[in-house]
C-alpha cells in the first residue's frame, strides 16, 4: 500500500462456522469480538444431513440475523460441505472458533492444521468469556426440554424460539 487515497485496501475476512442449533451467548461474544477485528465476519450455518437439529437451517438463519441485527458487518448464510470450500468460494482467509476449554483445543488444533494444509486458511483462537465456559448449544436444548431457566444463556429470539418449540401441550 502506498498511502494513495485512490487505493483501497482489501476488506479483512473470517468465518465463524457452526452448527449453531440454537445459537447461544457464547457464540455472540465470540461473533461479537471477531466483529471487531474483521471488516466482514461470515456466519456458516454448516449443513449436516446426518444430524437431526431443534431448529430448520432456515430458523437458524434468522434467528441469528435477528440476535446481530446491531452489526452492520455481519453476513449469515449456510454451507453444506467442507469449509475450506466455503473459505476458497468467498476469499476468506480466516476462520475464528472459540475454546471453553483444553478439550476444544485439541479437537480444534487438529482441524485447524488439516484446514491449512488443504488451503492455506488460517485459524485464530479466542479463549471464551469464562461466564459461558461451561455453555453449548446441546446444554442449552436439554435444560429448555425440561423447562430450565435459560434465559440467561441465550439471546431473546432464541428464548422466544425455544420457549414455542418445547411448549408442551
Amino acid at each position: 500500500m502506498t498511502g494513495r487515497p485512490s487505493e483501497e485496501r482489501p476488506l479483512r475476512r473470517a468465518v465463524c462456522p457452526g452448527s449453531f442449533d440454537p445459537i447461544t451467548l457464547g457464540h455472540l461474544d465470540i461473533v461479537a469480538r471477531a466483529a471487531q477485528l474483521y471488516d466482514v465476519v461470515h456466519i456458516a450455518v454448516m449443513v449436516n444431513k446426518s444430524k437431526q437439529g431443534l431448529f430448520t437451517v432456515d430458523e437458524r438463519i434468522a434467528l441469528i440475523e435477528e440476535s446481530l441485527s446491531d452489526h452492520g458487518n455481519i453476513k449469515v448464510e449456510s454451507f453444506h460441505g467442507l469449509l475450506v470450500d466455503y473459505c476458497r468460494q468467498r476469499d476468506i482467509p480466516a476462520i475464528v472458533k472459540g475454546l471453553r476449554a483444553v478439550s476444544d483445543f485439541d479437537y480444534e488444533l487438529q482441524m485447524a492444521q488439516m484446514n491449512n494444509g488443504l488451503t492455506g486458511v488460517e485459524t485464530l483462537f479466542m479463549p471464551t468469556n469464562p461466564a459461558y465456559s461451561f455453555l453449548s448449544s446441546s446444554l442449552v436444548k436439554e435444560v429448555a426440554a425440561w423447562g430450565g431457566d435459560v434465559s440467561h444463556l441465550v439471546p431473546e429470539p432464541v428464548l422466544r424460539e425455544l420457549r414455542r418449540k418445547l411448549a408442551r401441550p
